[in-house]
């Protein structure tokens, strides 16, 4: 008798779960037998980007490199655009930098969405890691996170023409002139941050902790996840306002790129 009791208590319990997989009994993040299901598997306007590790570019990286592909997150921003249930983009960012032109595109592909953007330094946004940063309309680091700002480097052979200089030169103006687009720093600013010498001991360039980043002007607010994902859903809301805006009380595109100083 236990045995029978205890075959149908299982088969009301796969039962139960069967139900939960379809849909027919919510979305709870735990079954009958308090095992965690799939935490991820809710619904929301939100879309989440994560940018951890080294950039990697067209060069494949060591394989005890932790990287992030650029190949495989370009896609995502134009899932972003096309997709009418996302409505806005959460940028996750712990990095050390990375190939500059991949950072670059993904930074672009960031700054030019149409709907609401936000991104997040955790750990660190280091070298290329800022312009990714600095991609989203609106900016926070964690108080303990860090932004190492400094000139473009070049590993490997280079040779030693006037032509490599003037290439240096056009790349770092590309970096410069994207942080200064997407951010509140200016131009003077950030490229005095790029050529300190007395901040690192073997190198040029400026270490920024979390309130320093947004003083400078680089970040816009210190913060975490909450505020984040706090301001996020308050430029979701501003942004389907279509009332308004068919009524010509606000622009046709209620987020505007940040000034400059």
């Amino acid at each position: 008798m236990k045995q029978q009791e205890k075959g149908k208590e299982i088969e009301k319990m796969d039962r139960q779960d069967e139900a939960m997989d379809s849909g027919e009994e919510g979305r709870d993040c735990t079954d009958q037998r308090g095992t965690v299901r799939n935490i991820f598997d809710f619904p929301t306007r939100i879309q989440y980007l994560t940018i951890i590790g080294q950039i990697e570019g067209h060069m494949i990286l060591p394989q005890e490199n932790k990287t992030t592909k650029y190949e495989h997150l370009l896609p995502e921003p134009i899932a972003v655009e096309e997709n009418p249930d996302i409505k806005g983009l959460l940028t996750l960012i712990n990095t050390v930098g990375g190939d500059v032109e991949a950072g670059l595109a993904i930074s672009e592909m960031i700054a030019s969405l149409s709907k609401p953007t936000v991104s997040l330094v955790l750990g660190g946004g280091h070298s290329i890691g800022i312009p990714l940063a600095t991609a989203s309309r609106y900016t926070f680091i964690a108080p303990s996170a860090t932004m190492t700002v400094h000139p473009i480097r070049l590993t490997g052979m280079v040779i030693g023409a006037e032509q490599t200089y003037n290439y240096f030169r056009k790349m770092q103006d590309r970096v410069v002139d994207f942080i200064e687009r997407t951010s509140k720093a200016s131009r003077r600013e950030i490229v005095r941050l790029m050529n300190d010498t007395d901040e690192l001991a073997n190198d040029v360039g400026t270490i920024l902790y979390g309130k320093e980043a947004v003083e400078v002007g680089l970040i816009d607010q210190v913060g975490g996840l909450d505020k984040a994902l706090e301001k996020l859903k308050e430029m979701i809301e501003k942004n389907e306002s279509p009332s308004e805006e068919k009524a010509g009380r606000i622009p046709k595109n209620p987020l505007p790129k940040k000034k400059r100083k």
